[in-house]
C-alpha cells in the first residue's frame, strides 16, 4: 500500500481546496471580463489597464507564495502584498476625477499619493520577480537608480511618471497585455482544449513523417503550427517535444541535434503569422499600425526561418542516411483532415477577421468562441469535452497571461524612466558614435544586446528595452522603421536558443536527455541562417513586403524572396555538408560564399552566388552519376 506524501495531504486540506476554488473563480472572472471588453469595447485606458493589473496581481500572490511551505509570517506577507496590490489600483479608481483634472508635474502630490506610488513600484517589482525571476526587476531598479541618482529629475516627477501617467506602469505595454495578449492566450487555451494540438501533430506526421529525417521535419511543421497559438517557446517544446524528440532519437538523430531541432522549431512560433508572440502586439502599438500589418511584415522572415531549420534537418538526415517513419505507422493525410481537419477553422476565422479589418482582440474572441462548438461537430473530436473543459480553458488562459502581464507592467517602469530622463536620446547618441555612422555596426550591437537581454527575460520586455535604447539609433543610421523593429523583435526571440542561457534549449535537452551545451551549439548551427535573415531584411525591406509601388516592383519582390531562400538553403548545406550529395571541403566553402552573395541584395552578387551554387551542384551531380554507373 503506497504512502501518502505530506504534499498530497496538504493539497487535500480544506484550506488548499478553498484556495484552488478561489483561484479558479478569479481566473475565470478575469477571462470573462476581457472577453466582454473585446466584444463590447473597453472603458477608459487607466480603468481598463488597472482592472487587468488587479486581476493579475491577485492571481500572482495567490499562485506564487513567498514560501510554498512557509509559516504564518510568510502567509501574512503574501496577504499584505495582495492587499497592497488592490490598494495601489483602487487609490487611482477612487480618486480618478482628481487625477484626470490635475495638472501633471505642476500640482503637488499628497502624502497618500506618494505612499501609493512607492507601493506600486515595490509591488510590481515583487510580483514580476515571482513570475519570471530577477532579471527584469533588477533592470527596472537600475533605471530607477539612474533617474534618482544621476539626473535632475525630482522624486515627485518620477512618481508621477511611473505611477500616475499612461507612460509608466499603466502605459501602453500593459495596455497591450490587457487588450491583445489576454485574448490570444485565451484563444490558444481554447484551441488546446479542443484537441488542435493532436491535429497539428497528425497533420505534420502525415505529410513529412515518411521522408528522410521525417520525425525532425514533423517537429518543424508541428511546432510552427502550435507556436502560432502558444506564443511561448518553452511551452511549445513541452507540448511537442515529448512526442517528436523520442521519435527523432528512435530513427537515428543524435540526442543533442534532436533537442536542437525541437527548440529552434518551437522558438520560431513567435514569428509565425497569423498569431505571433506577445511582442508582436507591442510592436503594433509602438508603430501605431494594425496588427494585421505586423503579420504581413512577418510572412517572409518566418518562411526563411523555417526553411533554414527544415533544410538543416534534411541535410543532416541525408548525410547520416536517416530514414523516415514507415508509412504503415503514420496517419493518412486524408483521414487526418476528415476526422480533425475542421479544427483548423478557428485559425482561419482569426485570419479572415484580420484581413477584413476587424480588431485583433475581436478576431481572437471569435476564434476562441468557435473552438469548442467546432470540436463538438464530430464524435472523435467531441470526446471528453464538457462544461468543465470551458472552465479549464478560461482558467488556463488567465494563468498563462500572468508572466506577460507582469513583464509589461514592470517594463512600464523602465519606459517611464527612459522617457522622463531622456536616456533613450543619450543612448542613441552613444550607439551612433560607437558605430561610427556604420549601420552594420549598429545592427551588430543591437543583435548582441537583444540576445543578452533575452537571456534574462522573456521576448516582450527584451524587445521593449531594445526599442527604448537601440532601435532609434538603427533608424537614425538609415534602416526603415518597420525593419528596425522587426530586427529587434527577431533577435529578442533568438535569445531563447542562444547559449549560455537558452530556455527553449534547456527544456528540449531535458526531454532528450542530452548535454545542454551540446544541444545549445547544435541549435545555433541549425538556426545559423536565421541569425542572418534580420540583416537581410534591413538591407532589403522588400523581404518585409515593403514597397512603394506594387505594380512596378512586384517582380523585384519575388526575386528578392527567391534569392534569399536559395541563400538560406546554401548556408544550411555548407554547415551540414550535403546538397545533392556529400559536400567536400571546397564544396562547403563555395556554398558558404554563395550563401553570402545571395543574401546580400544586388543583381551582381546574386549572379555570383548562383554561379558558385551551379559549380557545386554540377560537381555533386556528376559524382553521383559516376557512382551509379560504377555500381550498375
Amino acid at each position: 500500500m503506497s504512502e501518502v506524501t505530506s504534499d498530497e495531504k496538504a493539497a487535500t486540506t480544506p484550506a488548499a481546496r478553498a484556495l484552488k476554488w478561489l483561484v479558479t473563480f478569479i481566473a475565470v472572472a478575469m477571462s470573462l471580463y476581457h472577453m466582454y471588453v473585446a466584444g463590447f469595447g473597453p472603458p477608459e485606458a487607466m480603468i481598463f489597464r488597472g482592472t487587468h493589473l488587479i486581476f493579475a496581481l491577485t492571481l500572482v500572490f495567490l499562485l506564487y507564495p513567498s514560501r510554498p511551505r512557509g509559516g504564518i509570517a510568510w502567509r501574512a506577507l503574501d496577504l499584505v502584498l495582495l492587499v497592497a496590490g488592490w490598494g495601489l489600483v483602487l487609490h487611482i479608481f477612487i480618486n480618478y476625477q482628481t487625477f484626470t483634472n490635475r495638472i501633471i508635474y505642476i500640482d503637488e502630490l499628497s502624502p497618500q499619493d506618494q505612499f501609493w506610488a512607492v507601493v506600486a513600484v515595490l509591488v510590481v517589482l515583487e510580483a514580476t520577480r515571482r513570475v519570471i525571476g530577477w532579471a527584469l526587476p533588477l533592470t527596472a531598479i537600475a533605471f530607477l537608480a539612474y533617474a534618482v541618482g544621476f539626473t535632475h529629475v525630482t522624486m515627485q516627477a518620477l512618481m508621477e511618471q511611473v505611477y500616475f501617467s499612461l507612460e509608466g506602469i499603466f502605459g501602453s505595454t500593459l495596455g497591450v497585455s490587457a487588450s491583445y495578449v489576454m485574448l490570444f492566450v485565451l484563444f490558444g487555451a481554447f484551441m488546446e482544449k479542443s484537441g488542435t494540438g493532436q491535429l497539428f501533430m497528425d497533420f505534420a506526421m502525415s505529410i513529412t513523417g515518411h521522408t528522410a529525417g521525417g520525425p525532425g521535419k514533423v517537429a518543424v511543421v508541428s511546432s510552427s503550427l502550435f507556436g502560432t497559438v502558444s506564443g511561448s517557446a518553452v511551452a511549445n517544446v513541452m507540448v511537442d517535444g515529448p512526442i517528436t524528440i523520442p521519435l527523432m532519437k528512435r530513427t537515428g538523430f543524435r540526442p543533442p541535434f534532436a533537442a536542437a531541432v525541437e527548440a529552434v522549431a518551437s522558438t520560431g512560433g513567435q514569428l509565425m503569422p497569423p498569431i505571433m508572440g506577445a511582442a508582436a502586439f507591442v510592436m503594433a502599438e509602438f508603430l501605431a499600425v494594425p496588427y494585421a500589418q505586423i503579420t504581413i511584415w512577418a510572412i517572409v522572415p518566418s518562411f526563411l526561418y523555417y526553411l533554414a531549420v527544415f533544410s538543416a534537418v534534411h541535410f543532416e538526415a541525408k548525410r547520416y542516411r536517416l530514414a523516415g517513419v514507415p508509412k504503415s505507422e503514420l496517419p493518412a493525410f486524408g483521414s487526418v483532415m476528415l476526422v480533425r481537419g475542421h479544427l483548423f477553422v478557428p485559425i482561419l476565422v482569426v485570419l479572415a477577421g484580420l484581413l477584413l479589418g476587424y480588431s485583433a482582440p475581436l478576431c481572437a474572441l471569435a476564434g476562441a468562441l468557435s473552438c469548442l462548438p467546432l470540436a463538438l461537430l464530430t464524435k472523435t473530436t467531441r470526446a471528453g469535452i464538457t462544461w468543465k473543459t470551458v472552465l479549464e480553458a478560461l482558467e488556463e488562459g488567465a494563468r498563462n497571461t500572468l508572466a506577460v502581464a507582469m513583464a509589461c507592467a514592470c517594463a512600464g517602469i523602465v519606459i517611464g524612466c527612459v522617457t522622463i530622463t531622456g536616456l533613450g536620446i543619450v543612448f542613441t547618441q552613444y550607439v551612433v558614435a560607437l558605430a561610427q555612422e556604420s549601420l552594420i555596426l549598429a545592427l551588430l550591437l543591437t543583435a548582441i544586446a537583444g540576445i543578452i537581454l533575452g537571456m534574462g527575460m522573456p521576448t516582450t520586455p527584451a524587445y521593449i528595452m531594445m526599442v527604448a535604447l537601440l532601435v532609434p539609433a538603427v533608424i537614425k543610421l538609415g534602416a526603415v522603421t518597420p525593419a528596425a523593429h522587426m530586427f529587434a523583435f527577431y533577435f529578442a526571440i533568438l535569445s531563447a536558443i542562444t547559449p549560455p542561457v537558452a530556455l527553449a534549449v534547456y527544456a528540449a535537452a531535458g526531454l532528450a536527455k542530452a548535454n545542454m551545451w551540446a544541444s545549445g551549439f547544435a541549435a545555433m548551427r541549425a538556426a545559423a541562417p536565421a541569425y542572418i535573415v534580420p540583416f537581410m531584411f534591413v538591407y532589403e525591406p522588400t523581404l518585409l513586403l515593403i514597397v512603394k509601388d506594387w505594380n512596378a516592383e512586384w517582380l523585384s519582390v519575388i526575386w528578392a524572396v527567391i534569392s534569399a531562400s536559395i541563400g538560406v538553403v546554401c548556408l544550411a548545406a555548407s554547415l551540414f555538408g550535403w546538397l545533392f550529395g556529400f559536400a567536400l571541403a571546397w564544396h562547403r566553402v563555395l556554398l558558404f560564399v554563395a550563401a553570402l552573395c545571395l543574401i546580400k541584395p544586388g543583381l551582381i552578387t546574386d549572379a555570383a552566388g548562383l554561379a558558385l551554387l551551379a559549380v557545386v551542384a554540377a560537381a555533386q551531380l556528376a559524382t553521383r552519376r559516376a557512382t551509379r554507373e560504377r555500381t550498375a
